[in-house]
C-alpha cells in the first residue's frame, strides 16, 4: 500500500476528518485516558469559579481542540454540569473544520460554544484576546521550530491582564514521542519530530511566561489487537502500516517487543507536563 504523502503538520491534518473516523474512535478508546488524568489531577471546579469571581461568563480559547474530549473529561469527572459553575464560553480553535464541528456538538452545560477560528495557533487573529482562560491540552506536537514560537506568542497575547493559561504535552520519554520517533528513523528519515513538553515549556519561558510545571505519570493498556492497531496508527498519522508490519519492522517492531507484557498485553508508559501559565 502507497504510504501517505505529506510531513507531520500535513499527516495530522489530514487524518482530522470523516475518513479517519474508525481510526480515531480506535485511538479514542485508549487516549480517553489522557483527558481523564487531567481532569482528576488537578481541582478545575475551584479554578474555573475563582475566574467567575472576575467575569461571567469565563471565556475560554480551545487550541486545537480536536474532537473536544478535554470539556468532555472535565464535564464527566470533575460533575461540572451538577455543581453550580457559571457559564463557560468556548471560543473553538482548529486548522480543521471536521475538529470543529466535532469539538462543538461535544461540548456540554456549562460548556457552550462561542466564535470559531479555522487555523493553526500561529495563525490566531489579533483580535482574538481577553480570555481568562487559554488551553492547549494534547495539542501542540506538530508545532514545530519557529511556528511553535510564533503559537507562543499568540496564545499569550489572547490572555486577558489576570488570565491564566494551561498546556497538556507529553515529554520525550512518553509513548507518544519515542513510538513517532522510531517511525521517522525508518520510514520518514528527515521527517519533522513531535515538539516536547521540555521544547514547549522553553518556548514559553523564552517568551517571559511564568510557569507552574507538574508532571503525572500513567500507563495506557490493551489487550484488543483492531484497538491496537487503529491507536497506533493513529499515533504516526499514518494508516497503510498494519499492526502486523509495525512488529516486523526493525524500529517499531523492537520498541513495541519492550511494551508487552507478561499477559500478552501492550503497555505505553505516557509523561505528561501539566503548565499552568501566567504571561
Amino acid at each position: 500500500m502507497k504510504r501517505e504523502a505529506g510531513d507531520t503538520s500535513e499527516r495530522s491534518l489530514a487524518h482530522w476528518s470523516e475518513a479517519g473516523r474508525d481510526e480515531m474512535d480506535a485511538f479514542y478508546r485508549v487516549a480517553t485516558l489522557d483527558y481523564r488524568m487531567l481532569a482528576e489531577a488537578f481541582d478545575w471546579w475551584t479554578f474555573f469559579e475563582e475566574r467567575r469571581q472576575a467575569r461571567s461568563p469565563v471565556r475560554i480559547l480551545d487550541v486545537a481542540c480536536g474532537s473536544g474530549k478535554f470539556p468532555t473529561a472535565l464535564h464527566r469527572y470533575t460533575r461540572l454540569g451538577e455543581r453550580g459553575s457559571g457559564p463557560l464560553v468556548l471560543d473553538l480553535l482548529d486548522p480543521s473544520p471536521f475538529s470543529l464541528r466535532e469539538a462543538s456538538t461535544a461540548l456540554r452545560t456549562p460548556m457552550v460554544p462561542g466564535e470559531q477560528f479555522e487555523c493553526g495557533l500561529e495563525e490566531l487573529p489579533r483580535a482574538a484576546t481577553d480570555y481568562d482562560v487559554v488551553w492547549a491540552v494534547h495539542a501542540l506536537y506538530a508545532l514545530p521550530g519557529a511556528k511553535l514560537a510564533a503559537g507562543v506568542d499568540a496564545f499569550l497575547r489572547a490572555l486577558n491582564r489576570t488570565g491564566m493559561g494551561f498546556v497538556a504535552h507529553a515529554s520525550r520519554s512518553s509513548h507518544y514521542l519515542s513510538f513517532y520517533e522510531a517511525y521517522l528513523a525508518h520510514h520518514r528519515p528527515g521527517g519533522t519530530p513531535f515538539s516536547s513538553a521540555e521544547e514547549v515549556t522553553a518556548a514559553f519561558r523564552a517568551a517571559g511566561a511564568q510557569i507552574d510545571a507538574r508532571t503525572i505519570h500513567y500507563d495506557q493498556v490493551i489487550d484488543d489487537e483492531t484497538v491496537l492497531e487503529g491507536f497506533l496508527q493513529r499515533c504516526l498519522f499514518d494508516s497503510t502500516l498494519s499492526l502486523a508490519e509495525m512488529r516486523e519492522d526493525d524500529a517499531l517492531g523492537a520498541y513495541l517487543a519492550r511494551c508487552q507484557t507478561p499477559e500478552n498485553k501492550m503497555r505505553f508508559r505516557q509523561d505528561v507536563s501539566m503548565l499552568f501559565i501566567r504571561a
